[in-house]
């Protein structure tokens, strides 16, 4: 087949989710609600963990991290896809789809990292409560969440690279609902099947071996609660851990499937439902399954938006 030169060609053709559903135009709806919902709730919690004081510890800081993470992730796909459906136009430049590739990568990447540290968190804050500042200062938080990101950047920028320098056919159609390293590859007219091999190791560390900490954090986690003597204390633990562990299982899920899976086992209609999922999904639970159960930040948000309302209330 003829090769493509990308880069002097308008691009490619994004054909997602809305465009193959039976009922799009639900879809669509479904899709704009749930951003909408993302904005909204991830958008509150930054506001109210950099505003109140009282939340100004490793645990909210993290949280805050993954708030920012979702925002911008769910951001980088659904505008995109939603005003794709409605213009009809499902084209994406070559610069375009290496910077939506690359962006996705390292956010997904950061919050993959994040979630595994803030396993570690609550391993320190319920089983070594007395030295919770020591293992979790500012500086070690802080260098937490910097080599979260530092990492998730340069993955991303090396996948990127290394993946939009393979010569593509004409056919420039990606079935898929964004450009993503491995239906990306179905369009290139060598063999990347080595390339493939690296990418399938690259997820794997990234996501097995973090998982292997989270679980072994919370094994001894649940080790430790068992054998709290108050049973108050035993709820807060846990309901804060399952919030946790809620978050993970969505995220992991989809994200091993996409990544771990051997591309045999995929198929296009599976693979866009699942990164509607990990995109846009999960995006919009986070921040109300960690939220809606946790006494703090309901407080901290009735605080904010009552100093708020109280603010805007003209003087006699």
């Amino acid at each position: 087949m003829e090769l493509w030169n990308s880069t002097l060609e308008s691009g490619f053709i994004l054909v997602g989710i809305l465009n193959g559903s039976s009922s799009p135009e639900l879809l669509c709806a479904i899709v704009t609600s749930l951003y909408m919902l993302a904005l909204t709730s991830n958008g509150l919690l930054l506001l109210v963990i950099t505003v109140d004081v009282r939340l100004h510890v490793p645990m909210y800081l993290l949280l805050r991290q993954l708030s920012l993470i979702d925002l911008l992730f769910t951001s980088v796909v659904t505008p995109k896809a939603v005003m794709d459906f409605l213009l009809r136009d499902n084209t994406i430049s070559f610069g375009g789809c290496a910077l939506q590739m690359a962006l996705a990568l390292m956010l997904g990447s950061a919050e993959d990292l994040l979630l595994a540290f803030m396993a570690y968190d609550r391993y320190v804050a319920i089983c070594h409560p007395l030295n919770y500042m020591l293992f979790m200062s500012p500086t070690v938080c802080w260098l937490i969440v910097s080599t979260s990101w530092i990492l998730a950047s340069l993955t991303a920028v090396g996948h990127t690279v290394y993946t939009m320098h393979f010569p593509f056919c004409k056919v420039s159609e990606i079935r898929h609902l964004l450009c993503e390293i491995l239906p990306l590859l179905k369009l290139s007219c060598v063999d990347t099947s080595q390339y493939e091999l690296m990418v399938y190791v690259t997820g794997v560390t990234f996501l097995l071996l973090p998982l292997s900490a989270i679980v072994t954090s919370y094994t001894l986690i649940l080790s430790t609660v068992m054998h709290m003597p108050s049973n108050e204390g035993k709820k807060k633990a846990l309901v804060t851990c399952l919030s946790h562990l809620m978050v993970v299982g969505m995220f992991y899920g989809a994200a091993t499937f996409m990544y771990v899976l051997p591309s045999s086992l995929h198929s296009a209609k599976q693979d866009n439902i699942i990164s509607m999922f990990y995109t846009i999904v999960t995006p919009a639970l986070n921040p109300l399954i960690y939220s809606l159960r946790n006494k703090e930040v309901i407080g901290a948000l009735r605080r904010v938006l009552g100093r708020y309302i109280l603010s805007a209330q003209p003087t006699l």
